[in-house]
């Protein structure tokens, strides 16, 4: 994860005397006076795809209508079935089917596909299809994407990076001059920015995107001299 930031200390002009030549934070204030300091901070956050949508295609020729659909029902019933055995739910599975008739034939093409989160089992399971399946069945190649959650995951960890790497910046800052950091007084998210890249460890593999999500903010903090006497 790569980050920066910029500091700058936002002073009440009436408190502070900077010299021509002088350099860091060294403001001149009352003791107790309450000061702010303003950090902005960036950060990234990368994650590859959690999702793979699957295409598992079965087509029929029949000379009747009952018959084409008997046969691709049958594959449809062994699909499902071997689907279900290893654990892809109900919700994750769609099934369509498309019949038509071409002169005396009657064609039927069906179509699964499956949504997985384990890439482990879809392989599994694609050994199984081609293995036990004739020519008539068809697995496609398996195409990767992020889901909503998983990006929106992304997006938080980078803010989140942004800001936790901004009041480390202001604290030292607030060290070296001999102050003390109060509370955030408002965090505010300058720009976002988002990009795919996609990633081949092998040329028979298939592509695995790698979404990296950036986020620049700007954070206000309270800064209080750590030597002033309590009330």
């Amino acid at each position: 994860m790569k980050s920066q930031s910029r500091v700058f200390a936002a002073l009440p002009t009436e408190f502070t005397e900077m010299k021509a030549n002088q350099q860091g934070l060294e403001p001149k204030a009352v003791t107790g006076q309450v000061r702010e300091v303003q950090v902005t901070g960036a950060a990234e956050a990368s994650c590859p795809a959690d999702r793979a949508s699957m295409r598992i295609s079965v087509t029929s020729s029949k000379e009747s209508a009952g018959e084409v659909t008997v046969s691709i029902t049958r594959r449809l019933d062994y699909i499902l079935q071997a689907l279900r055995q290893h654990g892809v739910r109900g919700e994750d599975t769609s099934v369509r089917k498309f019949l038509q008739r071409n002169a005396d034939t009657y064609c039927m093409d069906a179509e699964v596909v499956v949504v997985f989160s384990n890439f482990e089992k879809m392989e599994q399971i694609c050994s199984v299809f081609l293995e036990k399946l004739d020519k008539s069945v068809f697995v496609g190649t398996p195409q990767f994407y992020h889901s909503p959650e998983c990006l929106g995951q992304i997006r938080r960890r980078a803010c989140v990076s942004a800001v936790e790497n901004a009041q480390q910046k202001a604290s030292e800052i607030s060290q070296l001059s001999g102050q003390s950091l109060g509370p955030p007084l408002l965090v505010r998210e300058k720009e976002t920015r988002e990009w795919k890249v996609e990633e081949e460890e092998e040329r028979s593999a298939p592509h695995i995107p790698v979404v990296t999500a950036s986020s620049c903010v700007s954070v206000s903090f309270s800064f209080r001299d750590r030597n002033r006497k309590k009330l």
